[in-house]
């Protein structure tokens, strides 16, 4: 099971070698989730699906390889999603903003683009 497979370090490893890659919307998805499953608020059933689909994310076994241009990351997108979709409640604006820091680290101020 995908659970199994979730570890913090194993998540922020996957996000360095392959932010990048993986593009700024599908490591948004990921770091929401990332951020809502550290709140306490969050309960264990929703933190569970968070993990499942984290796990999914880090796991080097995927439908679709992640090295696979264009579409790798297509499936993580949609596990990703699919968690967003049924915790949806517990992303919280502390959340976003956790998760836009981290971002703008990384890919650097969208905003300026606009």
């Amino acid at each position: 099971m995908a659970n199994s497979e979730y570890s913090d370090s194993s998540f922020w490893q996957k996000v360095k070698d392959f932010a990048k890659q993986a593009g700024r919307e599908v490591i948004e998805k990921a770091l929401w989730l990332y951020y809502a499953a550290q709140r306490p608020e969050t309960p264990t059933w929703a933190k569970t699906i968070i993990f499942g689909a984290l796990g999914y994310f880090i796991t080097p076994l995927d439908a679709i390889p992640d090295l696979t241009p264009l579409l790798g990351f297509t499936d993580d997108l949609g596990a990703l999603a699919a968690a967003l979709t049924m915790v949806a409640v517990y992303i919280d604006d502390d959340t976003r903003t956790k998760a836009a820091g981290k971002l703008d680290d990384w890919f650097g101020n969208d905003e300026s683009k606009d």
